[in-house]
């Protein structure tokens, strides 16, 4: 595709993200927002207020034959997804799919080998990929030294419409699958060594959810360079808002930690996306000591103060989409990289069905 042609976009699911990727490619020259299609879509008025030109679908089939785009944004629930960007591919369109990519392994690797076979560009939506702050991190704890400690969790108090997103998602997706991929992916890129083993658990806290699904997970990785990791996350109002947001590593060179903002209050602050990425600093400790076995430097912090919001971080999300379909971006490593957090999410979840440790 020349760099000068314009992509048309047909958006799919019209949720939080949803939205928000509609918004990046009405903004963003290069792209046209050409479609929004969602499940009842003529009754939400909310999509007739923002986007009165667009034409609405209830039907993907329907969008796909009757727009043509040159690009199709998947940010429907997890089970959806690679059935849709399949039929994208079919259709000609290059794929931005929101993380999980897929609900199975196998399916993952189908949508992965289906792009390599049409030439189509595939984003998969890990947004703190392009967050300056969390790249920062990244490099950071590369300095540290093997092996690592990586602790991360993202808990969040959910009440009225997050806690229906939540329950919705937890239908076909646990949250040890659905957040968890993000953070393993950092995990991934900071040691860039095989994991080797996965274990994990999960409880059920509420009857508002099926029998064999878990809203609070707890999983550990050990990678084959001794390093270790675990994360945690749990969906629901009776989650505990103390300490819902750690993410820091520590190696034998020091550590490095995400001060974040605090949460802006119950129900709402810790399952609002917006808190999900943002931070106030970052802080930096380092482990050497002087001859008399004190500190040698003290603490630094790294002000991230003037850090992208939700909808800018969206906004570079589609960006590099917009390389990506111009040539002038390589995916392959981004597709290994997606299969392998998945992997080690999904082995999560076995561990915490099966009560055994994963080899990977």
């Amino acid at each position: 595709m020349s760099p000068q042609r314009t992509v048309r976009v047909l958006v799919v699911g019209l949720g939080t993200m949803g939205i928000s990727h509609a918004r990046a490619y009405r903004s963003i020259e290069g792209f046209e927002l050409v479609g929004l299609c969602t499940s009842r879509a003529a009754d939400r008025d909310d999509l007739e207020a923002e986007f009165p030109t667009l034409p609405r679908f209830d039907s993907f089939d329907e969008a796909l034959t009757r727009l043509r785009p040159d690009a199709v944004a998947i940010c429907t629930y997890t089970e959806h997804h690679a059935a849709m960007a399949l039929q994208a591919f079919g259709a000609g369109a290059h794929v931005f799919c929101e993380k999980p990519l897929a609900d199975t392994l196998d399916a993952a690797r189908q949508v992965v080998d289906a792009a390599r076979a049409t030439g189509k560009a595939l984003l998969i939506g890990y947004i703190l990929r392009v967050h300056p702050a969390w790249s920062r991190f990244v490099e950071i704890g590369r300095t540290l030294g093997k092996p690592l400690v990586m602790r991360m969790n993202l808990n969040q108090q959910s009440a009225g419409s997050f806690w229906e997103v939540h329950k919705r998602l937890m239908r076909s997706t646990s949250p040890i699958v659905d957040c968890g991929v993000h953070y393993v992916d950092i995990m991934c890129q900071v040691t860039r060594a095989r994991p080797v083993a996965v274990h994990a658990v999960g409880a059920r806290l509420t009857s508002e959810i099926a029998p064999a699904m878990y809203n609070y997970g707890h999983l550990h990785i050990v990678f084959d360079d001794g390093s270790v990791g675990w994360y945690e996350v749990g969906w629901g109002p009776m989650m505990s808002e103390t300490a819902h947001f750690v993410k820091d590593m520590i190696g034998p060179n020091g550590s490095v930690s995400i001060v974040a903002k605090e949460s802006s209050g119950a129900g709402a602050g810790s399952a609002d996306h917006d808190s999900h990425t943002r931070t106030n600093a970052l802080r930096i400790h380092h482990a050497a000591r002087d001859s008399e076995d004190r500190f040698a430097r003290p603490d630094e912090m790294i002000s991230t103060a003037d850090e992208p919001g939700h909808q800018e971080l969206c906004e570079r999300e589609q960006l590099m989409f917009l390389r990506a379909i111009r040539g002038e971006v390589d995916l392959s490593e981004h597709h290994e990289d997606a299969i392998n957090s998945l992997r080690i999410v999904f082995a999560a979840d076995e561990s915490v069905r099966t009560g055994e440790v994963v080899r990977l």
